[in-house]
């Protein structure tokens, strides 16, 4: 049998075609991806969808990347990820992340207080909870606390987001897979001296998360198209999902580069990257044609990379989602 590099790919919230995101998911396993995740915001109930692609495919890994941890309590999550478990066949992985501002207040009516304290806390309860443990209170009730009816019938996998310091080390300590989002590929070497601090936290240590970055790729035969859809990607997120993006790269040196972007983007409806900014696009993206952007993926492996994660763009039209998932396509070792 020949062995594969491993390699997932993945939807972001803002692909909300049902129809597209099982294609992607399925021909995703024809193709010999390891994995396929989908994301949740404000859109589908990812949960749902992903159940639809268990019972769609047989071998492909499905996971979330990632549920927020303000829209469901713990007990929920440790439920869907159960019966998603079973509907998969022992496929599932549960991706968490710490959300935003407008998940947590703007749709789930939670303040957002303290995110990755919520993070650990929430991702602590649902281990305990899958492990057919009690489920550990936030605070003292007279109520007895309860613990799963149906269990997995194997350990799921945990899976966190995280690009700060401290979301980095709570997935050193708690996670079975690191899976950052936007991250830029230098940038993996001091992730791993934050995941190991994270481990070191364990009495006895134990194993480093499997790191699996999500790239999101700008992928077509046509240059333009391809130099078009990375710096969407870029500028949509630095200008469009709040602080968290360009403050996580001003912090890793790459403050000019922000500002060169916001000052090509002052109002919607743009998606400029300024050539002085191309070290953006070269640093969080897969940009080119297929040969091209496998030439960029080596470099993710060989920066540390076990199995990075194709972001798909949202809203493309099928034909170049394909060219993408067949271009791209796992190697041999």
């Amino acid at each position: 049998m020949t062995d594969f590099m491993p390699l997932a790919v993945g939807v972001t919230p803002l692909e909300t075609r049902r129809d597209v995101i099982v294609h992607v998911a399925t021909r995703a396993e024809e193709l010999g991806y390891s994995s396929f995740s989908a994301a949740e915001g404000w859109g589908h109930d990812v949960t749902v969808l992903l159940a639809e692609v268990a019972l769609k495919t047989s071998r492909i890994r499905i996971g979330t990347g990632v549920l927020n941890v303000w829209g469901r309590s713990a007990g929920t999550i440790a439920m869907a990820a159960t019966s998603l478990a079973e509907l998969s066949n022992g496929r599932f992985s549960l991706g968490l992340g710490a959300g935003s501002p407008s998940l947590a207040e703007g749709l789930h009516d939670k303040a957002f207080r303290d995110p990755i304290a919520q993070l650990g806390a929430i991702t602590r309860q649902v281990r305990g909870l899958l492990a057919g443990e009690r489920m550990t209170p936030s605070e003292p009730f007279e109520t007895r606390p309860l613990k799963l009816a149906v269990r997995p019938a194997a350990p799921v996998p945990i899976n966190i987001a995280g690009l700060g310091p401290r979301s980095i080390r709570l997935t050193g300590e708690l996670a079975d897979a690191w899976y950052p989002f936007l991250m830029p590929r230098s940038g993996l070497t001091d992730g791993v001296l934050l995941l190991k601090e994270g481990a070191g936290r364990v009495p006895g240590g134990r194993s480093l998360p499997t790191i699996s970055p999500g790239i999101p790729v700008g992928i077509s035969p046509d240059p333009a198209v391809a130099r078009t859809v990375a710096a969407w990607w870029v500028s949509f997120y630095l200008t469009s999902m709040g602080p968290l993006y360009a403050g996580e790269l001003r912090k890793r040196g790459f403050g000019a580069a922000v500002d060169d972007v916001l000052a090509a983007n002052p109002g919607r409806g743009t998606a400029e990257v300024p050539a002085s900014a191309q070290v953006l696009i070269d640093e969080l993206t897969l940009c080119g044609d297929a040969e091209t952007a496998r030439a960029g993926l080596d470099s993710w492996y060989a920066a540390g990379a076990d199995e990075p994660t194709l972001v798909l763009p949202p809203n493309r039209p099928v034909e170049e989602l394909d060219y993408i998932l067949e271009g791209m396509r796992p190697t041999a070792r």
